[in-house]
This record gives C-alpha cells, sequence and structure tokens, in this order.
C-alpha cells in the first residue's frame, strides 16, 4: 500500500482555511478513484513549542499507479484545481509506502 501524503503549514486565517477545507476540499477529495482510505489530522503542538504545521491529510491507495489515475482523473484535476486556489502557498505533498 501506498500513500499520497498533504502536509499543511498554518493559514494566516486557520478558520476560513479550515472552513473551505472540510465543506468543500475533502468531499472533492473523497472522490478520488481507487481511494482507500482517508486520515485528517489536525496538529495540536510538537514535543518542543509550538508546530508550524496546521493539517496533515494522508490518503491510502493500493500502488503508485493508483494514485497516479487518481491525479490525472477529471476528480484528481478537480482537487488539483482546488487546492492551487486556497492553499497554493502552505502546501506540500509527497508520496511514500507504507512498511
Amino acid at each position: 500500500m501506498v500513500k499520497l501524503v498533504a502536509l499543511y503549514r498554518k493559514p494566516a486565517d486557520t478558520a476560513d482555511f479550515d472552513k473551505h477545507y472540510f465543506e468543500v476540499h475533502i468531499p472533492l477529495v473523497q472522490k478520488f478513484p481507487g481511494l482507500r482510505k482517508l486520515e485528517i489530522t489536525r496538529v495540536t503542538g510538537a514535543p518542543i513549542g509550538e508546530s508550524k504545521f496546521h493539517l496533515v491529510a494522508e490518503m491510502y491507495f493500493d500502488s503508485r499507479e493508483s494514485i497516479d489515475a487518481a491525479l490525472a482523473s477529471p476528480e484528481g484535476k478537480a482537487v488539483t484545481r482546488d487546492i492551487l486556489s486556497f492553499a497554493a502557498d502552505v502546501i506540500t505533498v509527497f508520496h511514500g509506502e507504507v512498511t
């Protein structure tokens, strides 16, 4: 299994960010073809001090090819357009193997 991870730094306005993220963005992500599981973690702190991160989204797929297909799909393109409209300056995305 592999996952696509989106790591979000704290946005300037967390309330506005969260409203769009949970009401608009997550419903789009849930339409990804091949998505097996979605986990959202709200970052509440760090071992020493405050964290610079706000949210972590982990999207699980069967294979890297499944991730590529999801991102290339119409649903994936809608997710990309949306994320660029409200979070382009706070997001880092990567994929990895679950061990």
